[in-house]
């Protein structure tokens, strides 16, 4: 098995060099490895979880600073990190429960209070009184009841309680990983009660997301037609036509420039995004904020479908949130014709002409009309507003 070290190196060498190419890459590849970290984790006899915390949050920390603009990568390093702190209370209440139904038991002296982190002992005692979790309402779990109703025998010893721990992390990060996985089908599973007959689509970029939510609807016998803005400079969008017309669907390509003038003919937007972050507002690829302001001056939907390892606890003003970066000036100018206007300012010393090639744009929750996710619970279907009424925490 390779070793934890020469894994996150590999990984954090191809996030600095932006060798991974979208969200639902990133974060399958994260969750990838924090499972391989985890299994062969070395945890101490008492406050294993707190050991297993500590470990994640180190490697996480290495990951999100490699390339801050990947949200991903830090919602992942969070889920998980709830994920451990879930499953140790959860073993934690059933062993404090197995310790109520038996207080005469001969096993009792087998169970050291040690072993039971002070953190999920107190966690198991107010368990009734939590506030929903993110991951509780999205899917649609009751956020008084236990994550496991499996008992658990009061004597397990120290060993036994380490595997199993473990063991059941990595059994729900294996489950985080199937939901990234599927996240595209989830979501085009209800691309049948958005998009009707003889609609006209708009977007914006290339989302693998928004491709597989057109097909579906195609594919359920809807006849409807897709405007899409090219994209410029990276023309993302005629990627995106030529998988729309692949697959059968009636595709008209428009300037960037012209999406004010062909909004009028639009029933609705539909675009991927990178995150969505804590208060509804959406990270996504440079030109939608164009398009929302517009949608928005004419009265048409503006819909983001997103899978959940892009929504993200942080507000768009926290430090920590790095919105955008800047791409190559070379996707927008030739440097051989532009030579002339590089020529240094005597007195400035500095070029005369600068080029900002952003990649993404932030649009605010006023313009989005309606988040589609990759869930079966009610929240699948979120306004802006009820967005963030969810809770993540690190």
């Amino acid at each position: 098995m390779p070793d934890t070290h020469a894994l996150v190196n590999d990984f954090l060498n191809q996030l600095k060099k932006r060798k991974i190419e979208g969200s639902k890459a990133t974060a399958k590849l994260t969750a990838e490895l924090l499972r391989s970290v985890i299994s062969q984790q070395r945890i101490p006899h008492t406050n294993q979880a707190g050991a297993l915390i500590q470990a994640i949050k180190a490697i996480g920390e290495q990951l999100i600073a490699a390339n801050p603009v990947e949200v991903a990568v830090g919602n992942i390093v969070r889920r998980v990190l709830h994920i451990i702190r879930e499953e140790d209370l959860s073993l934690t209440t059933a062993s404090i429960g197995g310790l109520s139904l038996h207080p005469m038991s001969d096993d009792e002296d087998n169970v050291d209070p040690d072993d039971l982190s002070a953190a999920a002992v107190a966690a198991a005692a107010r368990s009734t009184l939590r506030a929903p979790s993110l991951q509780t309402l999205l899917e649609g779990v009751p956020h008084s009841a236990p994550l496991h109703q499996s008992s658990s025998s009061a004597a397990t010893d120290k060993n036994s309680r380490s595997r199993k721990l473990k063991h059941h992390v990595i059994e729900t990060v294996n489950e985080l990983i199937r939901d990234i996985t599927t996240c595209h089908e989830l979501i085009a599973e209800q691309a049948v009660e958005h998009i009707h007959h003889n609609e006209v689509i708009l977007t914006l970029g290339s989302s693998g997301t928004v491709i597989e939510f057109l097909c579906a609807a195609k594919e359920k016998k809807r006849s409807f037609r897709v405007f899409v803005a090219e994209g410029a400079p990276r023309y993302q969008g005629h990627t995106l036509a030529k998988e729309l017309v692949a697959r059968g669907l009636q595709t008209t390509v428009i300037t960037d420039s012209a999406v004010f003038a062909m909004i009028s003919r639009v029933n609705m937007v539909i675009v991927g995004a990178h995150a969505v972050m804590a208060n509804g507002g959406v990270i996504a690829p440079v030109g939608l904020n164009m398009v929302a302001l517009a949608a928005q001056r004419h009265a048409v939907p503006f819909v983001v479908l997103a899978g959940i390892h892009k929504l993200c606890p942080l507000y768009p003003h926290n430090p920590q949130v790095l919105l955008n970066e800047l791409k190559s000036p070379s996707e927008l100018l030739d440097f051989g014709e532009f030579s002339d206007c590089m020529d240094f300012g005597i007195a400035s010393a500095s070029p005369l002409l600068h080029v900002v090639n952003p990649a993404f744009d932030y649009v605010p929750p006023k313009l989005v009309s309606l988040f589609i996710t990759d869930t079966s619970s009610p929240c699948a279907k979120m306004q802006p507003k009820a967005r963030y009424a969810l809770d993540c925490k690190d």
